[in-house]
Protein backbone atom coordinates (compact mmCIF):
# COMPACT_ATOMS: atom_id res chain seq x y z
CA UNK A 1 0.00 0.00 0.00
CA UNK A 2 1.26 3.38 -0.75
CA UNK A 3 2.40 5.98 2.30
CA UNK A 4 -0.11 8.65 2.69
CA UNK A 5 0.83 12.12 4.41
CA UNK A 6 -1.10 13.57 7.10
CA UNK A 7 -2.54 16.21 4.21
CA UNK A 8 -3.65 13.17 2.28
CA UNK A 9 -5.51 11.97 5.37
CA UNK A 10 -6.98 15.34 5.84
CA UNK A 11 -7.93 15.76 2.12
CA UNK A 12 -9.71 12.00 2.40
CA UNK A 13 -11.37 12.76 5.52
CA UNK A 14 -13.72 15.60 3.76
CA UNK A 15 -14.40 13.57 0.52
CA UNK A 16 -16.06 11.20 3.05
CA UNK A 17 -17.87 13.61 4.69
CA UNK A 18 -18.97 15.05 1.32
CA UNK A 19 -19.73 11.50 0.21
CA UNK A 20 -22.27 11.24 3.54
CA UNK A 21 -24.24 14.02 2.41
CA UNK A 22 -25.42 11.49 0.01
CA UNK A 23 -26.68 9.06 2.14
CA UNK A 24 -30.35 9.29 1.37
CA UNK A 25 -30.46 9.60 -2.13
CA UNK A 26 -28.02 7.89 -4.30
CA UNK A 27 -29.40 4.28 -4.11
CA UNK A 28 -29.04 2.09 -5.78
CA UNK A 29 -25.66 3.83 -6.63
CA UNK A 30 -23.11 4.29 -4.04
CA UNK A 31 -22.25 7.50 -1.83
CA UNK A 32 -18.85 9.14 -3.28
CA UNK A 33 -17.45 12.53 -2.10
CA UNK A 34 -14.47 14.27 -4.09
CA UNK A 35 -12.22 17.00 -3.76
CA UNK A 36 -9.48 18.46 -5.80
CA UNK A 37 -6.64 20.26 -4.08
CA UNK A 38 -3.98 22.54 -5.80
CA UNK A 39 -0.64 23.53 -4.19
CA UNK A 40 -2.77 22.65 -0.31
CA UNK A 41 -5.53 24.36 -1.40
CA UNK A 42 -8.74 23.27 -2.39
CA UNK A 43 -9.79 24.11 -5.24
CA UNK A 44 -12.87 22.31 -5.82
CA UNK A 45 -15.39 19.82 -4.43
CA UNK A 46 -18.14 17.59 -4.88
CA UNK A 47 -20.47 14.55 -4.44
CA UNK A 48 -22.86 12.21 -6.16
CA UNK A 49 -26.32 13.50 -5.21
CA UNK A 50 -28.95 11.54 -6.59
CA UNK A 51 -28.69 8.14 -9.48
CA UNK A 52 -28.35 9.25 -12.90
CA UNK A 53 -27.24 12.44 -12.06
CA UNK A 54 -23.26 13.69 -12.38
CA UNK A 55 -20.62 11.68 -9.77
CA UNK A 56 -18.62 13.25 -7.75
CA UNK A 57 -15.65 13.79 -9.67
CA UNK A 58 -17.70 16.05 -12.40
CA UNK A 59 -19.08 18.58 -10.01
CA UNK A 60 -15.59 18.47 -8.09
CA UNK A 61 -13.99 19.56 -11.39
CA UNK A 62 -16.92 21.92 -12.49
CA UNK A 63 -16.05 23.95 -8.76
CA UNK A 64 -12.13 23.94 -9.96
CA UNK A 65 -12.52 24.89 -13.20
CA UNK A 66 -8.92 25.38 -14.81
CA UNK A 67 -7.35 25.04 -11.38
CA UNK A 68 -7.77 21.05 -11.96
CA UNK A 69 -4.80 20.71 -13.95
CA UNK A 70 -1.95 19.70 -11.86
CA UNK A 71 -3.80 19.03 -9.28
CA UNK A 72 -4.61 16.18 -7.05
CA UNK A 73 -8.13 14.65 -6.88
CA UNK A 74 -9.10 12.52 -3.64
CA UNK A 75 -11.91 10.55 -4.10
CA UNK A 76 -13.83 8.17 -1.48
CA UNK A 77 -14.50 5.55 -4.59
CA UNK A 78 -12.69 4.52 -7.34
CA UNK A 79 -13.00 6.59 -10.25
CA UNK A 80 -15.28 5.16 -13.14
CA UNK A 81 -14.39 4.03 -16.46
CA UNK A 82 -17.51 2.86 -18.15
CA UNK A 83 -20.47 4.81 -19.90
CA UNK A 84 -23.74 4.04 -17.52
CA UNK A 85 -26.67 6.95 -16.94
CA UNK A 86 -23.78 8.96 -17.08
CA UNK A 87 -20.08 9.28 -18.75
CA UNK A 88 -16.73 7.66 -17.24
CA UNK A 89 -15.43 9.71 -14.72
CA UNK A 90 -12.01 8.89 -15.91
CA UNK A 91 -12.05 10.55 -19.12
CA UNK A 92 -13.20 14.05 -17.09
CA UNK A 93 -10.30 13.87 -14.93
CA UNK A 94 -7.83 13.00 -17.93
CA UNK A 95 -9.45 15.87 -19.97
CA UNK A 96 -8.84 18.34 -16.85
CA UNK A 97 -5.15 17.34 -16.58
CA UNK A 98 -5.18 16.08 -13.07
CA UNK A 99 -1.67 15.03 -11.84
CA UNK A 100 -2.40 12.52 -9.49
CA UNK A 101 -5.63 10.62 -7.75
CA UNK A 102 -5.85 9.15 -4.72
CA UNK A 103 -8.68 6.64 -4.10
CA UNK A 104 -10.33 5.08 -0.48
CA UNK A 105 -10.90 1.71 -2.19
CA UNK A 106 -11.75 0.04 -5.24
CA UNK A 107 -14.98 -0.36 -6.87
CA UNK A 108 -16.21 -3.92 -5.54
CA UNK A 109 -17.71 -4.59 -8.52
CA UNK A 110 -15.84 -7.58 -9.77
CA UNK A 111 -16.81 -6.75 -13.54
CA UNK A 112 -14.87 -3.04 -13.25
CA UNK A 113 -12.80 -2.90 -10.28
CA UNK A 114 -9.40 -1.53 -10.80
CA UNK A 115 -10.41 -0.71 -14.34
CA UNK A 116 -10.84 3.33 -13.20
CA UNK A 117 -7.32 3.56 -11.94
CA UNK A 118 -5.53 1.16 -14.35
CA UNK A 119 -7.34 3.70 -17.24
CA UNK A 120 -5.88 6.73 -15.27
CA UNK A 121 -2.54 5.34 -14.81
CA UNK A 122 -2.05 4.42 -18.50
CA UNK A 123 -3.37 8.01 -19.19
CA UNK A 124 -0.27 9.03 -16.98
CA UNK A 125 -1.74 10.21 -14.20
CA UNK A 126 -0.22 9.06 -10.69
CA UNK A 127 -2.32 6.74 -8.78
CA UNK A 128 -2.71 5.73 -5.19
CA UNK A 129 -5.75 3.86 -3.70
CA UNK A 130 -6.42 2.11 0.24
CA UNK A 131 -6.16 5.42 1.95
CA UNK A 132 -8.99 5.49 4.80
CA UNK A 133 -10.49 2.54 3.19
CA UNK A 134 -12.90 0.65 6.19
CA UNK A 135 -14.38 3.97 6.53
CA UNK A 136 -14.80 4.15 2.83
CA UNK A 137 -16.80 0.34 2.89
CA UNK A 138 -18.37 1.14 5.89
CA UNK A 139 -20.06 4.38 4.29
CA UNK A 140 -21.51 2.03 1.56
CA UNK A 141 -21.45 -0.87 3.29
CA UNK A 142 -24.84 -2.04 0.99
CA UNK A 143 -23.52 -1.20 -2.08
CA UNK A 144 -20.49 -3.30 -1.22
CA UNK A 145 -22.41 -6.27 0.21
CA UNK A 146 -24.23 -6.82 -3.50
CA UNK A 147 -21.42 -6.17 -5.18
CA UNK A 148 -19.15 -8.30 -2.96
CA UNK A 149 -21.90 -11.36 -1.66
CA UNK A 150 -24.62 -10.59 -3.79
CA UNK A 151 -27.06 -9.27 -1.62
CA UNK A 152 -27.95 -6.20 0.42
CA UNK A 153 -26.92 -5.36 3.81
CA UNK A 154 -29.36 -6.53 6.53
CA UNK A 155 -30.11 -4.50 9.46
CA UNK A 156 -32.60 -5.34 12.17
CA UNK A 157 -34.20 -2.55 14.08
CA UNK A 158 -35.59 -2.99 18.12
CA UNK A 159 -36.72 -0.76 20.04
CA UNK A 160 -37.35 -2.76 23.46
CA UNK A 161 -37.12 -2.11 27.09
CA UNK A 162 -34.15 -2.77 29.45
CA UNK A 163 -35.25 -6.05 29.65
CA UNK A 164 -35.49 -6.85 26.40
CA UNK A 165 -38.44 -7.15 25.87
CA UNK A 166 -40.56 -5.13 23.16
CA UNK A 167 -44.54 -5.13 23.95
CA UNK A 168 -47.01 -6.16 27.10
CA UNK A 169 -48.30 -9.54 27.16
CA UNK A 170 -51.56 -7.92 24.99
CA UNK A 171 -49.74 -6.38 22.39
CA UNK A 172 -49.38 -2.82 23.37
CA UNK A 173 -46.13 -1.45 22.53
CA UNK A 174 -46.81 2.59 21.65
CA UNK A 175 -44.36 3.57 22.61
CA UNK A 176 -41.71 2.27 24.44
CA UNK A 177 -38.79 4.18 23.14
CA UNK A 178 -39.65 8.26 23.24
CA UNK A 179 -40.00 10.60 20.18
CA UNK A 180 -36.45 11.08 19.58
CA UNK A 181 -35.73 7.69 19.08
CA UNK A 182 -38.34 7.10 17.04
CA UNK A 183 -36.83 10.07 14.46
CA UNK A 184 -34.19 8.13 14.88
CA UNK A 185 -35.23 5.26 13.44
CA UNK A 186 -36.88 6.95 10.59
CA UNK A 187 -32.98 8.41 9.57
CA UNK A 188 -32.13 4.65 9.55
CA UNK A 189 -35.23 4.02 7.07
CA UNK A 190 -34.37 6.94 4.86
CA UNK A 191 -31.41 5.93 4.29
CA UNK A 192 -32.68 2.03 3.49
CA UNK A 193 -33.35 1.11 -0.27
CA UNK A 194 -36.08 -1.14 1.64
CA UNK A 195 -38.29 -1.80 4.92
CA UNK A 196 -38.39 -5.52 5.66
CA UNK A 197 -41.73 -6.83 8.15
CA UNK A 198 -43.88 -9.70 8.03
CA UNK A 199 -47.68 -10.59 7.75
CA UNK A 200 -47.83 -10.85 11.25
CA UNK A 201 -46.91 -7.28 11.86
CA UNK A 202 -49.00 -6.24 9.17
CA UNK A 203 -52.08 -7.77 10.60
CA UNK A 204 -51.39 -6.35 14.01
CA UNK A 205 -50.69 -3.06 13.09
CA UNK A 206 -51.17 -2.11 9.76
CA UNK A 207 -47.83 0.12 9.22
CA UNK A 208 -46.71 2.26 6.78
CA UNK A 209 -43.05 1.62 6.83
CA UNK A 210 -42.41 5.38 5.13
CA UNK A 211 -40.21 7.99 5.96
CA UNK A 212 -42.63 10.92 8.08
CA UNK A 213 -40.26 12.17 10.71
CA UNK A 214 -37.35 13.64 8.21
CA UNK A 215 -36.98 14.92 5.05
CA UNK A 216 -36.09 12.41 2.49
CA UNK A 217 -36.02 12.40 -1.50
CA UNK A 218 -36.98 9.04 -2.16
CA UNK A 219 -39.24 6.78 -0.02
CA UNK A 220 -37.79 3.41 0.53
CA UNK A 221 -39.57 -0.08 -0.95
CA UNK A 222 -41.65 -2.21 1.42
CA UNK A 223 -41.27 -5.49 1.97
CA UNK A 224 -43.62 -8.11 3.40
CA UNK A 225 -42.77 -11.47 3.78
CA UNK A 226 -46.52 -13.61 3.96
CA UNK A 227 -46.03 -17.15 3.21
CA UNK A 228 -49.43 -17.83 2.81
CA UNK A 229 -50.39 -14.35 1.32
CA UNK A 230 -52.91 -12.81 4.34
CA UNK A 231 -52.12 -9.70 3.76
CA UNK A 232 -55.38 -7.63 3.25
CA UNK A 233 -55.19 -6.39 -0.10
CA UNK A 234 -56.33 -2.90 2.10
CA UNK A 235 -53.45 -2.58 4.16
CA UNK A 236 -51.71 0.34 4.50
CA UNK A 237 -48.22 -0.93 3.23
CA UNK A 238 -50.01 -1.40 -0.21
CA UNK A 239 -50.62 2.22 -0.51
CA UNK A 240 -48.31 4.93 -2.40
CA UNK A 241 -45.35 3.70 -3.35
CA UNK A 242 -43.37 -0.32 -4.37
CA UNK A 243 -44.40 -2.90 -2.22
CA UNK A 244 -42.72 -6.29 -3.26
CA UNK A 245 -44.83 -9.73 -1.27
CA UNK A 246 -42.70 -13.00 -1.13
CA UNK A 247 -44.62 -15.60 -0.10
CA UNK A 248 -44.03 -19.26 -0.31
CA UNK A 249 -47.51 -20.29 -1.55
CA UNK A 250 -51.01 -18.38 -2.52
CA UNK A 251 -54.31 -18.64 -4.66
CA UNK A 252 -54.73 -16.99 -7.83
CA UNK A 253 -57.45 -15.16 -6.46
CA UNK A 254 -54.87 -13.95 -3.36
CA UNK A 255 -52.40 -13.06 -5.64
CA UNK A 256 -54.80 -11.17 -8.33
CA UNK A 257 -56.29 -9.09 -5.44
CA UNK A 258 -52.79 -7.82 -3.59
CA UNK A 259 -51.36 -7.20 -7.54
CA UNK A 260 -54.84 -4.81 -8.14
CA UNK A 261 -53.63 -3.44 -5.55
CA UNK A 262 -49.54 -2.48 -7.19
CA UNK A 263 -48.02 -5.17 -5.20
CA UNK A 264 -45.88 -7.34 -6.51
CA UNK A 265 -45.78 -11.09 -5.49
CA UNK A 266 -42.59 -13.09 -5.62
CA UNK A 267 -43.18 -17.01 -4.93
CA UNK A 268 -39.85 -17.90 -2.95
CA UNK A 269 -40.82 -21.29 -1.11
CA UNK A 270 -38.20 -23.11 0.68
CA UNK A 271 -37.29 -26.96 0.84
CA UNK A 272 -40.40 -27.24 3.01
CA UNK A 273 -42.83 -25.25 1.14
CA UNK A 274 -44.28 -23.68 3.69
CA UNK A 275 -42.21 -20.72 4.21
CA UNK A 276 -40.28 -18.01 1.91
CA UNK A 277 -36.54 -19.13 1.48
CA UNK A 278 -35.15 -16.00 2.90
CA UNK A 279 -31.83 -15.96 1.25
CA UNK A 280 -32.95 -16.63 -1.90
CA UNK A 281 -35.41 -13.31 -1.04
CA UNK A 282 -32.10 -11.22 -0.43
CA UNK A 283 -30.65 -12.28 -3.48
CA UNK A 284 -33.90 -11.28 -5.61
CA UNK A 285 -33.57 -8.37 -3.53
CA UNK A 286 -30.03 -7.76 -4.69
CA UNK A 287 -30.92 -8.09 -8.48
CA UNK A 288 -33.64 -5.30 -8.22
CA UNK A 289 -30.66 -3.12 -7.17
CA UNK A 290 -31.75 -2.64 -3.21
CA UNK A 291 -28.10 -2.08 -1.30
CA UNK A 292 -29.51 -1.90 2.12
CA UNK A 293 -32.41 -3.34 4.42
CA UNK A 294 -33.78 -2.20 7.56
CA UNK A 295 -35.82 -5.35 9.23
CA UNK A 296 -38.97 -3.38 11.55
CA UNK A 297 -40.44 -7.55 11.53
CA UNK A 298 -41.97 -8.89 14.88
CA UNK A 299 -39.96 -11.56 16.96
CA UNK A 300 -40.93 -14.42 14.75
CA UNK A 301 -39.34 -13.17 11.56
CA UNK A 302 -36.65 -11.39 13.32
CA UNK A 303 -35.64 -14.54 14.98
CA UNK A 304 -35.94 -16.47 11.70
CA UNK A 305 -33.34 -14.14 10.03
CA UNK A 306 -31.23 -14.07 12.88
CA UNK A 307 -31.33 -18.03 12.84
CA UNK A 308 -30.29 -18.31 9.13
CA UNK A 309 -27.58 -16.00 9.65
CA UNK A 310 -28.89 -13.01 7.37
CA UNK A 311 -28.38 -10.42 9.96
CA UNK A 312 -25.87 -7.80 9.71
CA UNK A 313 -26.69 -5.63 11.72
CA UNK A 314 -28.42 -4.90 14.70
CA UNK A 315 -30.02 -1.43 15.69
CA UNK A 316 -31.35 -1.58 19.51
CA UNK A 317 -33.34 1.26 21.30
CA UNK A 318 -33.51 0.71 25.17
CA UNK A 319 -36.13 2.59 27.05
CA UNK A 320 -35.46 3.43 30.64
CA UNK A 321 -38.11 1.04 31.97
CA UNK A 322 -38.57 -2.91 32.68
CA UNK A 323 -41.24 -4.94 31.64
CA UNK A 324 -41.32 -8.26 32.98
CA UNK A 325 -40.96 -11.87 31.72
CA UNK A 326 -44.40 -12.09 31.03
CA UNK A 327 -43.65 -8.92 28.27
CA UNK A 328 -42.88 -10.43 24.29
CA UNK A 329 -39.25 -10.61 23.55
CA UNK A 330 -37.86 -9.12 20.83
CA UNK A 331 -36.38 -12.64 18.75
CA UNK A 332 -37.97 -15.77 18.75
CA UNK A 333 -34.69 -18.23 18.95
CA UNK A 334 -34.30 -21.83 19.06
CA UNK A 335 -33.05 -23.07 22.79
CA UNK A 336 -29.57 -23.28 22.73
CA UNK A 337 -27.61 -26.54 24.20
CA UNK A 338 -24.99 -24.55 25.41
CA UNK A 339 -23.43 -20.30 25.49
CA UNK A 340 -21.02 -20.99 22.45
CA UNK A 341 -24.17 -21.78 19.82
CA UNK A 342 -25.83 -18.41 20.86
CA UNK A 343 -23.17 -16.63 19.16
CA UNK A 344 -21.55 -12.74 20.20
CA UNK A 345 -22.16 -9.53 17.93
CA UNK A 346 -19.38 -6.96 17.83
CA UNK A 347 -20.57 -3.90 19.81
CA UNK A 348 -19.82 -0.64 17.50
CA UNK A 349 -21.65 2.43 18.76
CA UNK A 350 -23.61 3.16 21.71
CA UNK A 351 -25.14 6.90 22.52
CA UNK A 352 -27.75 8.37 24.02
CA UNK A 353 -30.57 9.40 21.91
CA UNK A 354 -33.12 11.20 24.03
CA UNK A 355 -33.93 9.71 27.24
CA UNK A 356 -33.65 6.28 25.51
CA UNK A 357 -30.13 4.05 24.45
CA UNK A 358 -29.15 3.13 21.22
CA UNK A 359 -26.74 -0.16 20.40
CA UNK A 360 -25.53 -1.00 17.21
CA UNK A 361 -24.09 -4.20 17.33
CA UNK A 362 -22.77 -5.91 13.94
CA UNK A 363 -22.36 -9.62 13.69
CA UNK A 364 -19.01 -11.29 14.12
CA UNK A 365 -17.61 -12.59 11.07
CA UNK A 366 -17.44 -16.15 10.38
Amino acid sequence: MAAFSSADHRWMSEALRLAERGLLSTSPNPRVGCVIVRDHELVGRGWHERAGEAHAEVHALQGAGRLAEGATAYVSLEPCAHHGRTPPCTDALIAAGVRRVVAAMQDPNPAVSGRGLARLSEAGIDTACGLLESQAEALNCGFVSRMRRGRPWLRVKLATSLDGRTALANGQSQWITGTEARADGHRWRARSCAVLTGVGTVLADDPQLTVRAVRTYRQPIRVVVDSQLRTPPAARVLEAGRTLVYCAEGTPERIAALQARGAEVICLPDESGRRVDLWSMLRSLADLGINEVLSEAGATLNGALVAAGCVDELVVYQAPMLLGHLARAGLELPAFANLQEAGRWQLTDVRQIGSDLRVILAAMPD
